[in-house]
């Protein structure tokens, strides 16, 4: 009998210190989550950068430095799209089988992000989408895995109507682009003006890489310049081609049409000082947002590279600072556990705050109205604070509701 108790003793003991062992280890064990970007193949390289970078720094003021959650170290792992849907699949794909990343960060396009909410469903892993903008990432085809920081069509659109003070008199030609981005814009765009007695009296779609608007622009003016009232060319581009600046060059003004557009990154502001004046919106820019998160990117970007940060900067840092705060709060890193401690989950960003939507997972956010101010002192036009427009001011459509 006092043989069997010290071998149970014994046994006990084995166990407690494996236990022990393996807590240990498993206090360490790195985090991992992956940074699937477009970083070559594309202009849009820029934003991808951009974006990396904030999430970095992200990482950094969230975890005071430490880069280190519940006392485990983060490990980021950043994988090239290409700005290709099928190597988006493949990469993502590899990112949660072969790397056994806990969750991933992506994606640039919107074309090519679109492409990637499948995997995370056939992986059950979180994907949370930043930069991306498209309102059908969070729409029918996506799924309960995926949760976007980045604002959507609906948010830029409506934010824009509310720039232009719509009503009975003002009459709109839109110029997008013709790929999801642009498209789901216009859309939203329309949807927004519901109601406020606006009229949208043509479309016009340009593939991605057009140079040449003229033939555009003269069905726009052609579709705007009888009518009586304000009338407005909306320009919907991310990517290049300068197409407010040749739509421009063909004087709108002789039929007393104005151009507006939303707010752009830091390298394509200098083109805006031909627009002095206008009024538009944009999801950030860097001194229009007062609060301790701002200031410290504002203060510690210009600190490191000699430039204020950018608002795809921003999305980064907003991102990094969802997922700082769902794995402090959640009490386990399951997938279902993650989901649940997301879904409704606010969190302070260089914008303010906040909220992840529980019915489709779309984070909730101010906008800014700005109008373009002209300075020579600084080398781009400024989009100088109008307002913020606060995210409940602004009817954003359920896109998925994950709660069916």
């Amino acid at each position: 009998m006092k043989l069997l108790k010290r071998l149970v003793a014994t046994v006990g003991m084995g166990m407690a210190l494996t236990t022990t062992m393996t807590t240990a280890v498993h206090a360490q064990e790195a985090i991992k989550i992956a940074l699937i970007h477009g970083l070559s193949g594309s202009s849009f390289e820029a934003f991808s950068k951009q974006a990396q970078t904030g999430f970095e720094m992200g990482l950094e003021y969230g975890t005071g430095g430490t880069n280190e959650i519940n006392g485990r170290p983060i490990e980021l792992i950043v994988k090239d799209t290409q700005f290709k849907p099928d190597i988006a699949r493949a990469v993502l794909a590899e990112a949660y089988g072969d790397d056994e990343v806990l969750l991933a960060v992506g994606a640039t396009s919107s074309g090519v992000t679109v492409g990637m909410l499948p995997i995370a469903e056939e992986y059950e892993k979180i994907l949370i989408v930043e930069p991306a903008v498209a309102d059908s990432l969070t729409g029918p085809d996506s799924n309960r895995y995926v949760f976007k920081t980045s604002r959507n069509s609906s948010m830029d659109m409506q934010a824009q109507a509310l720039a232009l003070n719509p009503d009975e008199n003002l009459y709109v030609a839109t110029l997008a682009e013709d790929y999801a981005f642009g498209r789901d814009g216009i859309t939203a765009f329309k949807s927004a003006l519901d109601g406020s007695g606006a009229t949208v009296v043509s479309e016009e779609y340009a593939p991605q890489g057009t140079t040449d608007f003229t033939a555009y622009a003269e069905r726009l003016f052609n579709a705007l310049k009888d009518k009586e009232g304000r009338k407005v060319i909306l320009i919907y581009f991310a990517g290049g081609g300068d197409a407010p600046g040749k739509i421009q060059a063909m004087d709108p003004s002789r039929y007393g049409i104005e151009i507006s557009m939303g707010g752009h990154i830091l390298p394509v502001l200098p083109t805006y000082k031909r627009f002095p004046g206008m009024e538009g919106a944009v999801y950030y820019y860097y001194e229009a947002f007062d609060n301790d998160i701002n200031a410290w990117l504002v203060d510690e970007h210009m600190k490191r590279f000699g430039s204020p940060p950018d608002f795809f900067t921003a999305g980064g840092m907003s991102a990094a600072l969802a997922v700082v705060k769902a794995l402090k709060d959640a009490p386990d890193y399951e997938t279902d556990t993650l989901i649940a401690t997301m879904e409704g989950m606010s969190w302070d960003t260089p914008k303010g705050e906040m909220t992840f939507r529980p019915e489709d997972h779309q984070a909730l956010q101010d906008m800014l109205h700005f109008k373009i101010k002209v300075d020579d002192a600084v080398d781009w036009a400024i989009p100088e604070k109008v307002r913020i427009i606060p995210a409940d001011e602004m009817d954003i459509p359920i896109g998925r509701n994950n709660q069916d």
